[in-house]
């Protein structure tokens, strides 16, 4: 079986843990590279992850002729430069998310991915790929719940360790930009288009510099949107679509387990009813369909202009915060 053979730029929690456990899992994907600043750390994952390769660079495993594409969990400033090198080098890439500190930067890496037109370059919102996100989305389109109407979304987590690059303001840590990015996606996902204006609130943790708390809200040519997020408030996550005739409630929207099912529900007329996903990673969805539209030479499942839309509605939550005003 054709596989992709991926490198992986830097150690971070959110790929040791889980990306490259999941991808190993993936029929068409193998990782057989990994990279560091800290050479002995690259070879310690390495070993424990049964990974071929291990650099002390990230510009040694762009170099490595062994090496197809590149999955990149660096921290959010070095997105866009890590990106465009390993595109430069050759290589298809699968970027975390948010894709950029700025809509410029966005613009940028986007322009670097025209100059390659045989690779594949993609920003990392896994959730899309869950099965329970593609049932909620024909759910919406076959007309179940009415015409959509609103979606109401609530991502938290409690961490306030200063060493950790989320509360570092910096190189690009809030909590817009790590978890507010998930419910701006989400809306634009369902409506299929963008809000036509937004308003926020945000507060700011006086030691970090970085946005811990907001409150958001998106219209829409035909409906709306609003969120609410914290760095700094008990774990919680959930988010409601409501329609004509309908609602649709997804338990666990982005972290989504990868040990049970997850579960929707669907109230219509009054009835509600319990639709059962199958239990799936959707980091290793994630991973397969990134190496077959490689492999086959196809679109990726999201296209990069959508990186590149989410990123200037993140810019604009935080005009409309300063400004006090719809933007």
């Amino acid at each position: 079986m054709a596989r992709v053979r991926w490198g992986v730029l830097g150690t971070a929690n959110i790929g040791v843990g889980k990306v490259i456990p999941a991808m190993q899992t993936a029929d068409h994907v193998e990782v057989v590279a990994i990279a560091s600043r800290d050479l002995a750390r690259a070879r310690s994952v390495a070993d424990r992850l049964g990974i071929p390769a291990a650099y002390g660079g990230y510009a040694e495993l762009l170099a490595d002729a062994n090496v197809d594409a590149v999955y990149i969990p660096l921290p959010n400033h070095l997105h866009v430069e890590w990106s465009i090198n390993a595109l430069q080098a050759g290589k298809h890439v699968l970027c975390e998310k948010p894709i950029a500190l700025s809509v410029s930067g966005a613009e940028q890496l986007q322009a670097a991915g025209r100059q390659h037109p045989r690779l594949k370059l993609m920003e990392a919102f896994m959730y899309r790929h869950h099965p329970q996100w593609v049932r909620a989305k024909e759910l919406v389109d076959s007309g179940e719940i009415g015409t959509l109407k609103t979606v109401q979304a609530f991502f938290s987590y409690d961490n306030r360790d200063p060493r950790d690059i989320r509360n570092q303001a910096d190189i690009g840590g809030g909590g817009l930009m790590d978890i507010g990015c998930y419910p701006i996606s989400v809306a634009r996902f369902l409506f299929e288009s963008e809000p036509t204006r937004v308003a926020a609130t945000i507060e700011f943790d006086a030691e970090f510099g970085t946005d811990t708390y907001g409150n958001v809200a998106m219209e829409f040519a035909s409906g709306s949107a609003g969120f609410s997020y914290s760095t700094q408030l008990e774990p919680y996550q959930r988010v409601n679509i409501l329609g004509t005739k309908g609602r649709v409630e997804v338990m666990i929207p982005f972290n989504a387990p990868a040990d049970r099912p997850c579960v929707l529900r669907v109230a219509h007329g009054g009835d509600e009813r319990i639709v059962e996903l199958p239990t799936t990673d959707q980091y290793a969805v994630q991973g397969e369909l990134m190496s077959l539209a490689i492999l086959n030479d196809t679109p990726v499942p999201t296209p990069f202009e959508d990186a590149v839309a989410n990123m200037r509605v993140i810019e604009r939550c935080f005009a409309a915060a300063r400004s006090g005003r719809w933007e």
